[in-house]
C-alpha cells in the first residue's frame, strides 16, 4: 500500500515540476493569449511600414516609454512617460499614428512585453524579417528562477526544427540556427521562444 502512495506522490510531483517547465509555461501562455500577441505583432508590423521603428518600456510599472525612430540616416531616441503630450508630437513628426502607437503601447503593457523590434536577416541571400517580442516573467509565475526574460520572434514563413523542437538553419537543416547567440525552440511553424537573461 505504501509503495502505490509513494508512487503516487513522485507522480504528482513529476506533474507538478513538468508543469513550471518554461517550454510548458511559455507555450501555454502563447495559446491563451495568442489573438492578443498576434495582434501587437501584427499592428507593429504595419506601423513599421510607415517609419521604422521600436519601443521599450523602461520601468517595472509600464509608464515610461523609450522610442528608437530610425530615418535613412540617423536614428532618434525619445523617452516619455505615456501620458505626455509631447510623445504625440513626436509621433506626428515622423508620421506615425499616435492612435495606433497608443493602442500598440498598451497593448504590450497588458502583456507585461518590455521591448518589440524588427530584425532581418539573410537566407540564402534573401532579406527576410521577424518580429521581437520580449516579456518579463511575471506573467508566467516561474518558482525557483532568477529574473529572466522570455523572448518570442515571428517568422514571415513557416521554419525547420529538430525533434527537440530546436530551429534549425534553412540552408544546413542539421544546423541549430542561433539569433543573438540565443537557441530558440519551437511554438508554431512561425513562431519561436527563447529564455534569456537580456531583453534584447
Amino acid at each position: 500500500m505504501s509503495n502505490k502512495i509513494n508512487a503516487a506522490i513522485l507522480s504528482g510531483i513529476t506533474m507538478l515540476l513538468y508543469s513550471c517547465t518554461p517550454t510548458t509555461n511559455i507555450s501555454k501562455y502563447y495559446f491563451e493569449n495568442g489573438k492578443l500577441l498576434d495582434s501587437i505583432q501584427e499592428s507593429y508590423k504595419q506601423q513599421y511600414k510607415q517609419r521604422p521603428f521600436s519601443i521599450e518600456f523602461t520601468d517595472k510599472t509600464f509608464k515610461n516609454i523609450s522610442i528608437e525612430i530610425f530615418t535613412d540616416t540617423l536614428k532618434y531616441i525619445y523617452e516619455f512617460s505615456t501620458s505626455e503630450d509631447r510623445m504625440k508630437d513626436t509621433l506626428l513628426k515622423y508620421h506615425l499614428s499616435v492612435t495606433d502607437i497608443n493602442k500598440l503601447i498598451s497593448q504590450m503593457a497588458s502583456v507585461h512585453c518590455t521591448w518589440i523590434n524588427n530584425l532581418d536577416y539573410y537566407v540564402a541571400g534573401r532579406k527576410e524579417f521577424l518580429v521581437f517580442m520580449s516579456m518579463r516573467a511575471k506573467p508566467f509565475n516561474f518558482p525557483f528562477t532568477n529574473k529572466k526574460y522570455y523572448i518570442l520572434t515571428y517568422f514571415l514563413q513557416p521554419q525547420y526544427y529538430d525533434v527537440e523542437g530546436r530551429l534549425l538553419d534553412h540552408k544546413f537543416r542539421k544546423k541549430i540556427r542561433k539569433i543573438n547567440e540565443d537557441i530558440f525552440r519551437r511554438i508554431t511553424d512561425k513562431v519561436a521562444y527563447t529564455i534569456s537573461d537580456r531583453f534584447r
